[in-house]
């Protein structure tokens, strides 16, 4: 699904039925977010996104609010349901290929978590439970390299604060598209307001595939489900 379009959208659900409606009308142009800090255990995210899989749901195994403390759960949940996506932190994005692929799972979009400092063309790398507690700064050259050389399709550039780091965005992009890294994944208070910017910033940077992670924005507010009629809105938009 992920070449077939320059722009696809992650999202949320409250459940299956409102995956269905939104799957209904985007197609293979929407992913459905699960996040395994909302579940007590693994097991019981493995059953959720089984769940989700059962029915037809191309699914985002994620973080939660890209929690360091989670890659693990991510790991072990991705490998015992093979998802359609994965959100990973930095340092654990190579190891989660691995498995991914010892398992035959090569279709699977495994992301790295990196971070803006507020300095186009400087980002942060650590992004792990540990190495978060450092706020050491690299290029976003060196950052996309080192991606590429570990063999990792995607880049999750959070938290972008909407069209707030524009220029933090463009070059991270342009760098990820410089060493063949296809994938990029702008996050962090993207709404309906502010996504064509956005979008239009990672293509003219050279993304090819641009994954805009649209949550909170999308969910009505008294029933909870992420309305179908947004889903139409964003499949409208022209970069």
């Amino acid at each position: 699904m992920f070449d077939k379009h320059q722009v696809i959208f992650n999202c949320l659900a409250k459940d299956v039925d409102n995956a269905k409606e939104l799957i209904n009308v985007g197609g293979d142009r929407v992913l459905i977010g699960l996040m395994v800090k909302s579940f007590p255990d693994v097991d019981s995210a493995i059953e959720e996104v089984k769940r989700y899989k059962e029915n037809n749901i191309p699914v985002s195994v994620g973080l939660g609010a890209a929690d360091p403390v989670q890659w693990r759960k991510v790991a072990d949940v991705s490998a015992q349901t093979i998802p359609n996506h994965i959100n990973q932190v930095y340092p654990a994005s190579a190891y989660t290929l691995g498995r991914m692929e010892e398992l035959g799972a090569t279709d699977t979009i495994v992301n790295a978590v990196i971070e803006p400092t507020g300095t186009p063309g400087k980002v942060m790398i650590s992004t792990g439970p540990d190495s978060s507690k450092f706020k050491e700064t690299v290029s976003c050259e060196l950052a996309a390299t080192m991606l590429a050389e570990m063999g990792v399709h995607s880049i999750k550039f959070y938290p972008i604060d909407g069209d707030k780091r524009l220029d933090e965005v463009a070059a991270m992009a342009k760098a990820a598209a410089a060493v063949g890294i296809k994938y990029f994944e702008p996050t962090g208070g993207i709404s309906l307001e502010n996504v064509e910017a956005i979008v239009k910033t990672c293509l003219d940077s050279g993304s090819e595939v641009v994954i805009p992670h649209l949550y909170t924005s999308l969910i009505d507010k008294e029933t909870g489900k992420t309305r179908p009629e947004y889903i139409e809105q964003l499949l409208s938009m022209k970069w």
